[in-house]
């Protein structure tokens, strides 16, 4: 298999690498051949130092969500369905479509994002038609006014891209698992074992409201069980082709 062009890997920053969860992920994607990784942050430390012990060349930096903010990057907070610039902030949290798109043309930049991609990301269409791209010139123009003197949306020839216009980068602000079940889903992810009424426990939901969302994660092959009964307990799958970082070999001492 050739190895995608450099110029086509998707630029990714782990903030709290340092952890469990953060460490795994960080070793999954430095072997990523599509993935670059250009920062690692640490949310619970002031020092700089090495992800884990096996990863010893990776160096997690000091994380704050303030100085992100006070920094000269356009941010779109998709934690908070914000967009933030040189102090300023617009919320767009009454207003999904124009955050979904605001948000798809950020991870596409520099680049553009098609319009296909668009009309999916905003409308939750698969397919689009005349209709729906002409409803998204309406959106991307409702957008291009709400985000004023911050940013520009411009049109290319086989979509739209973003254009800010004080700001020399876009940091999109996202968590590691964004969809129905994220938390859920975040907590299996530590490496341990849940039972349904722990995970309903920790979440502060209905045993049932955590076993339904159990079994739609099940189903969707993102979690698996052993034991049965009341000592059923849920995990998630190991990634196919990695070892863990608790079974890698510490480093040998000279």
């Amino acid at each position: 298999m050739n190895e995608p062009n450099v110029k086509a890997r998707k630029r990714v920053a782990i903030v709290g690498a340092t952890g469990y969860s953060g460490a795994e992920l960080t070793a999954i994607l430095a072997r990523h051949h599509g993935v670059e990784l250009v920062a690692l942050f640490s949310s619970s430390s002031t020092a700089r130092g090495p992800v884990t012990p096996t990863l010893p060349n990776l160096i997690a930096e000091p994380f704050t969500l303030e100085a992100l903010v006070a920094s000269n990057a356009f941010v779109v907070d998709a934690c908070r369905h914000v967009v933030r610039h040189a102090g300023a902030a617009i919320s767009l949290v009454k207003r999904p479509v124009l955050f979904a798109l605001a948000r798809a043309l950020g991870e596409a930049w520099p680049g553009d994002a098609p319009r296909d991609i668009l009309v999916a990301r905003a409308f939750r269409l698969k397919l689009a038609d005349e209709s729906h791209r002409t409803r998204l010139r309406v959106e991307v123009g409702r957008l291009r006014k709400v985000l004023g003197t911050l940013a520009d949306v411009r049109a290319t020839k086989r979509g739209f891209a973003l254009a800010p216009r004080r700001a020399r980068e876009v940091v999109v602000l996202a968590l590691p698992v964004d969809e129905k079940h994220a938390a859920m889903l975040a907590l299996i992810a530590d490496g341990e074992s849940w039972s349904s009424s722990a995970l309903a426990l920790a979440l502060g939901t209905s045993q049932r409201s955590a076993q339904r969302a159990i079994d739609s994660l099940a189903a969707a092959g993102k979690v698996q069980s052993f034991g049965r009964g009341r000592a059923r307990r849920w995990l998630s799958p190991p990634v196919p082709g990695f070892t863990t970082t608790l079974l890698l070999p510490a480093p040998f001492a000279n």
